[in-house]
């Protein structure tokens, strides 16, 4: 019966993993089709896809450790994966100042305090350790510091959300083409998705939130794809033409340009 359980646990990462990986390459080779001023921010969001990969992957192999009642492996993954996990909040940081205020220098000094708040948060991880249970559905790791998780919580976590949800307000303020507002907010939210419930991942105790909030992280990998990729059903539905990657886009019926601060969105 725990193997039934921790196979399904062990696919839905995986799958995330592979989802994940597969939309950061496709963003990377879709390069050529941004101009200079969109590239940064296309460059923020392929390295905050590959770190989702790169959190789910060792996790992978943690619930494969699991099932194989390898705990040394399990504990060495958990670890690893702690690792991207910390530093995920860096390009997305970076991502929305950069689509605000399109500065590339205020963009890296604010995103590097929050590679600050990360390694703070995997130093107090790593010196106070953790407790692990094995349960039917997961593999489960509690942190032994209170100060770790709130460092978290309150700086890399609660920032970054309420920067997501300024940004959703600055777009749903100005008067943008659909088509526009469609490739910004969906995305937004897609990644909300993700960054939420990979926290709930990593913190619960509970063996079935866990498998849970990693099914709404797949879920979210896929939303964030189609936001960016949408099938031309699903664009003919929502009356949006097919996007072209320009930093400045025109609108067919007034001629004026539209953007967010001194940049859009990718």
């Amino acid at each position: 019966m725990m193997a039934t359980e921790l196979l399904l646990n062990i696919t839905i990462c995986f799958a995330i993993t592979i989802s994940s990986f597969a939309f950061s390459w496709v963003l990377a080779r879709s390069e050529p089709e941004h101009n200079g001023k969109s590239k940064p921010a296309l460059w923020a969001l392929v390295i905050f896809w590959a770190l989702v990969g790169l959190t789910y992957l060792p996790t992978t192999i943690r619930m494969i450790a699991a099932y194989m009642h390898n705990y040394e492996l399990d504990l060495v993954m958990y670890n690893l994966a702690s690792v991207p996990f910390a530093f995920i909040s860096v390009p997305l940081v970076y991502f929305i100042i950069y689509i605000i205020v399109g500065d590339k220098k205020i963009s890296t000094y604010v995103s590097l305090i929050f590679t600050i708040f990360g390694a703070a948060y995997l130093a107090l991880l790593y010196s106070s350790g953790v407790n692990s249970t094995i349960t039917e559905w997961a593999s489960l790791f509690s942190i032994n510091s209170d100060i770790a998780i709130n460092i978290y919580l309150m700086g890399l976590f609660i920032v970054p959300t309420a920067m997501i949800l300024g940004l959703l307000l600055i777009i749903l303020l100005q008067r943008v083409p659909k088509r526009l507002r469609y490739r910004t907010t969906l995305p937004l939210v897609a990644i909300s998705f993700v960054f939420d419930f990979m926290l709930t991942d990593m913190i619960t105790n509970v063996d079935v939130m866990q498998v849970s909030a990693r099914l709404f992280v797949l879920i979210g990998t896929v939303q964030a794809f189609l936001a960016y990729f949408p099938p031309l059903t699903l664009q003919e539905k929502l009356g949006i033409r097919e996007y072209q990657y320009d930093l400045y886009m025109e609108d067919g019926e007034t001629g004026s340009k539209h953007q967010i601060g001194d940049d859009t969105d990718v």
